[in-house]
């Protein structure tokens, strides 16, 4: 069966996409206030989730309700498959069909101590969403604040509802700096036993820190690092 014939499935609340959620429905109300069109209702979500939702890769926690919608707007923080979750979830509650992705990327935003904790330069399952405006399924990624990409001295991303927004492809300079590896594809719900499988196995010494940790202390480590 098409998208276009099964579009229902990519707008239902799930048990972690949990759009009809009264606080999420409330936030994403909030935010498309005199918003009229689809597209522009996308486009106000995607930069209230990127900008209020704080990225913190330290907050990684092997937590079914950790990655409920519900849970990470009340955290108002979270690393990028939580921000993915979220920005699918309110694009829902507009009505508007939205479903998690994710990719393997390199040379993600990083500090020492974010480099030394995984080991690797490969980020598995980086996560992003695609929408659906316009009889097209449009890919954006919320993951990084405005505050952050300023303390990394990178262009943040720009989403206008028509081009894909996916990866921090250049900094400020113009120097190549991100790119995805494998494409993992798109899913209706999230496929949590797939994501930790593989989080547990690369990311052990991250997902062992307190996850009460200080939600801002990426940003300043990014901020100290590239003065």
């Amino acid at each position: 069966m098409s998208d276009l014939n099964n579009l229902n499935q990519f707008l239902r609340s799930t048990y972690f996409i949990d759009s009809d959620n009264p606080g999420i429905q409330a936030y994403a109300q909030e935010q498309c206030r005199g918003k009229k069109s689809d597209r522009d209702r996308a486009v106000a979500l995607y930069y209230a989730v990127r900008d209020d939702i704080r990225y913190d890769p330290y907050s990684m926690e092997d937590s079914r309700p950790a990655l409920r919608a519900s849970t990470i707007l009340k955290r108002g923080a979270g690393f990028c498959v939580p921000k993915a979750i979220l920005l699918t979830a309110v694009l829902r509650a507009q009505r508007i069909p939205a479903r998690p992705g994710y990719a393997d990327v390199k040379n993600h935003l990083s500090t020492e101590r974010l480099s030394a904790l995984m080991d690797t330069d490969l980020y598995i399952y980086h996560g992003y969403v695609e929408i659906y405006l316009n009889s097209n399924w449009v890919k954006a990624t919320p993951a990084f604040n405005l505050t952050l990409c300023q303390n990394f001295k990178v262009k943040p991303l720009e989403f206008d509802g028509v081009r894909d927004s996916l990866f921090h492809e250049f900094d400020e300079q113009g120097k190549r700096h991100m790119e995805y590896v494998t494409d993992h594809g798109t899913y209706s719900d999230v496929p949590y036993d797939m994501l930790f499988v593989a989080y547990r196995r690369f990311y052990p010494k991250i997902l062992a820190l307190n996850t009460k940790t200080d939600t801002s202390a990426f940003s300043r480590e990014a901020a100290v690092e590239n003065q």
